[in-house]
């Protein structure tokens, strides 16, 4: 047998690299920071493992079972893109207006890990329409689908070690930086959020 039987190392390469290009490791960053600077160190850690195992768990759902649960709901990407971009678009406007930082119930720990962090930031519709791709491409190749799932796991590992070990940026920034980020990112996010909603709508036009 081949090497390809039992592991597409192109298949791999061009996964790794698109998932990392569309969930954007370093980019991550100053939202994490911007909702968990204000916490311990242990509930940041905690928030950024929740948020990886949200995005993980997001990621592989739609990888087994993508196409058969959009097409039973009768959904489409760009109403996924539009969907998460609404949602993206809420986080961006609490945090350009402050709201976030006047909110540090402990329950916002979880929270933050599930919305906006470990969905639609990390397991966004880009992530979830490129990965539903690659499972077509595998085609029911054994080694494709372990190559697609050894990329799905080393991307998830790349998040988590840029948000986990983010708190050395608090020590450069301290409060006044964090403050400022916030509202970076809240901009960020929020340009994010209207490139999905053009997308979806630019999507819808063309499906009709």
């Amino acid at each position: 047998m081949a090497l390809q039987d039992f592991f597409d190392l192109k298949l791999f390469m061009e996964a790794s690299i698109t998932l990392v290009v569309i969930m954007d490791p370093p980019g991550t960053v100053p939202v994490f920071l911007s909702l968990t600077g204000r916490k311990p160190v242990a509930a940041r850690a905690r928030a950024a493992r929740q948020a990886v195992l949200v995005s993980l768990l997001v990621i592989t759902l739609f990888a087994v079972a993508g196409q058969a649960i959009l097409a039973y709901l009768g959904i489409g990407i760009p109403a996924l893109q539009g969907a998460g971009g609404l949602l993206l678009l809420l986080i961006a406007l609490d945090l350009l207006t402050g709201k976030n930082s006047t909110q540090p119930e402990a329950a916002e720990d979880v929270n933050v890990a599930l919305v906006p962090l470990g969905t639609p930031l990390l397991a966004g519709p880009g992530a979830i329409a490129a990965t539903i791709v690659f499972v077509r491409q595998a085609d029911g190749q054994m080694g494709a689908y372990i190559a697609l799932g050894l990329a799905i796991v080393t991307v998830h590992l790349v998040l988590f070690a840029c948000m986990r070990y983010s708190g050395l940026v608090i020590r450069v920034i301290k409060e006044s930086g964090i403050t400022l980020l916030a509202k970076i990112a809240g901009l960020l996010l929020a340009a994010i959020a209207v490139e999905l909603v053009a997308d979806a709508i630019r999507g819808f036009v063309a499906g009709v």
